[in-house]
């Protein structure tokens, strides 16, 4: 089935479902149309400086405020679990793709690995993994916490928003702000893949700064739905994250009745493949800042709250360079995900749909085949090809849940075993 798309990050759109339902001119006559509601969905506070405002104009069946009180939901016990109360060593930590997540519907199937701060801190983010392994059907999610970012790894999804519908395969991301209702189905058998939530400021393009006007990720590559909606009557489970708990609601009639609406606070899909990489034409490895598509600043100037960072097929052409991202120790810390092919710092035990963490100041970098292969290549420009890594890196350190940590490797540390000493006159 083909959706229809606005394209733009950030942009200010107006899109209706049926002729007429947006109103011209005002955002909240006395009569909409067709009896429909006026309500204003806000992504941040009504003073916050009009070029970080945002907000939504949404034209509806019934007002959201129409439901019953929420209850606790207790029946997906890995979303949301809390990092480990032990001591967090500074180690470095990489799991294997988890074989025993539960899977059923997204919601069943979400297992929280990494913790950075908390939700009602409005700061910080985590890091969660989902296996689907049937459609959402007639429930809807709504994550009041922060804004989410999903990153398919397998399997094609079909998001269902209340402004609009969105296809999202792997390769391909997509975000969904902060209090928006959504519901996902499956296109395609399993699904699999990682979903980042944010609680702080909202994702945006990173500055550009001396690269110019154009590069990385271009802003007419973002595509946002048209509006599209349901009136269905029946019983709909409404599932709410709100501080860190899951809580559950039934309405009457689907949520995702948005008949019209306007605004720039809407979810958006992205293909990764459309990512303008920039890279060295003379010596040495770039900062990895380079590759970053989306980014959520913190309150120092310069330090991300979160940044959502790729590592995509590129060429390499630097001269008497070791090519790989070199070995460092960095004050960001750093959860890296592989959504198809392998990586080129790892020859080895890092798979597609498996994850790492390198927390704040923890010395990581090559492994000792991928340090001999890179030292000993001929240096020739050469492509990385089949391949496509990401990173969420944040300021905060990262906590990981205790599904998380029994499951970790136990012998990374082993990758760094082995290095030759320098030899010295």
């Amino acid at each position: 089935m083909t959706h229809s798309y606005l394209t733009g990050f950030g942009s200010h759109f107006e899109t209706e479902a049926v002729a007429g339902a947006l109103p011209k001119g005002r955002n909240s006559p006395q009569r909409p149309a067709f009896g429909l509601y006026a309500e204003q969905l806000s992504g941040s506070a009504f003073t916050a400086p009009r070029h970080e405002n945002r907000r939504s104009w949404l034209y509806r069946v019934r007002p959201t405020a129409d439901h019953r009180p929420f209850r606790p939901y207790e029946d997906v016990p890995l979303f949301g679990a809390p990092p480990s109360a032990a001591p967090l060593a500074p180690n470095r930590l990489r799991w294997d793709p988890p074989s025993d997540l539960p899977g059923g519907d997204f919601i069943d199937g979400l297992a929280t690995i990494l913790h950075a701060r908390e939700p009602q801190e409005l700061e910080g983010c985590a890091l969660h993994l989902y296996r689907a392994t049937r459609s959402m059907g007639s429930r809807v999610f709504v994550d009041a916490d922060g804004e989410i970012l999903i990153i398919p790894q397998q399997g094609a999804l079909l998001i269902e928003t209340e402004l609009g519908r969105m296809d999202v395969a792997p390769g391909s991301i997509a975000l969904i702000p902060r209090g928006l209702k959504f519901r996902v189905q499956l296109n395609e058998g399993e699904a699999r893949g990682y979903l980042a939530e944010n609680y702080g400021a909202p994702f945006r393009l990173p500055d550009l700064g001396p690269i110019g006007s154009n590069g990385l990720a271009n802003p007419r590559d973002f595509e946002s739905p048209g509006a599209w909606y349901e009136d269905v009557q029946g019983p709909i489970e409404v599932v709410q994250k709100f501080l860190g708990k899951l809580w559950v609601t039934e309405l009457d009639h689907s949520p995702l009745d948005v008949v019209a609406w306007h605004g720039n606070l809407a979810p958006c899909r992205y293909d990764l493949s459309r990512f303008n990489v920039m890279g060295t034409v003379s010596f040495d490895h770039p900062d990895p800042s380079i590759f970053t598509v989306l980014t959520s600043p913190s309150n120092v100037h310069g330090r991300a709250n979160a940044d959502f960072v790729i590592f995509p097929p590129r060429w390499m052409v630097a001269e008497d360079t070791f090519r790989p991202p070199w070995f460092h120790r960095n004050v960001m810390s750093e959860a890296m995900g592989l959504i198809h092919g392998a990586y080129d710092a790892k020859a080895d035990g890092f798979a597609p749909g498996g994850l790492s963490l390198h927390n704040m100041m923890s010395g990581h970098g090559p492994d000792v085949d991928s340090w001999r292969k890179a030292s000993e290549a001929e240096l020739k420009p050469h492509r990385i090809e089949g391949t496509m890594a990401f990173m969420v890196e944040t300021c905060w350190p990262y906590r990981p849940t205790d599904w998380a940590l029994e499951r970790a490797q136990p012998d990374y540390d082993n990758s760094w075993s082995g290095f030759p000493p320098a030899t010295l006159p």
